[in-house]
């Protein structure tokens, strides 16, 4: 394994991972609501897409890449409409602590599911990835296909990373929520969530 290739990925993954947008703001409150098992399942779900948009792009799949990018519209209004049923759904939730309803597979395997479908519509993902790979000069024609492998891996784990990160460390204050804190951060939650997906629609119209 090339270790430098890996490391780059591993900072990407970080890079796209890291900043603060509805995908955050979900895995924060689900990791408040739910725990830290179902907060870091959220992050995966959006790790494993990461992965999958790196892999495209490091494997040179531009056909691919171009079909999502001619399809943005679509992904984007599907992903906004998402984003406003999730803002509605977190803002009307009742808090688990007050329901004492325990997290389950099944519950894990949903919220790997919702993030995995959010980051997947989300057309400038694939566009970053493909950007930052070109700048780096990397993907199947540079560097091959064992080398676009292990980029791959790096980005998953990168952005797996931190999503254990910001779990872990939001779950952290979990113990000092009572039911009626959680209330307000379901309903903080859910308007940040929602205004995400009613931007995403409204960006649709310029």
């Amino acid at each position: 394994m090339d270790l430098a290739i890996f490391l780059r990925g591993l900072i990407i993954g970080l890079s796209i991972a890291a900043p603060v947008g509805p995908i955050g703001v979900l895995c924060i409150r689900r990791t408040l609501a739910d725990g830290r098992a179902i907060g870091f399942a959220s992050g995966l779900g959006a790790a494993t897409a990461d992965a999958v948009y790196g892999a495209v792009a490091a494997f040179g799949l531009s056909l691919v890449t171009n079909a999502l990018v001619e399809q943005r519209v679509w992904l984007q209004a599907g992903g906004g409409i998402f984003l406003c049923f999730l803002g509605v759904r977190t803002w009307m939730a009742v808090p688990r602590v007050a329901s004492g309803a325990p997290a389950d597979g099944r519950g894990r395997t949903a919220a790997w599911a919702s993030t995995f479908a959010l980051t997947l519509t989300n057309p400038t993902t694939i566009i970053s990835f493909a950007a930052i790979f070109a700048g780096l000069g990397l993907g199947r024609r540079a560097s091959g296909y064992g080398a676009a492998s292990v980029m791959v891996l790096g980005v998953f784990l990168g952005s797996a990373l931190w999503w254990l990160i910001l779990s872990v460390g939001v779950g952290l204050f979990r113990v000092a929520l009572t039911p009626d804190r959680l209330r307000w951060v379901n309903r903080c939650s859910g308007m940040i969530i929602a205004a995400f997906g009613i931007a995403a629609l409204v960006s649709l119209t310029w």
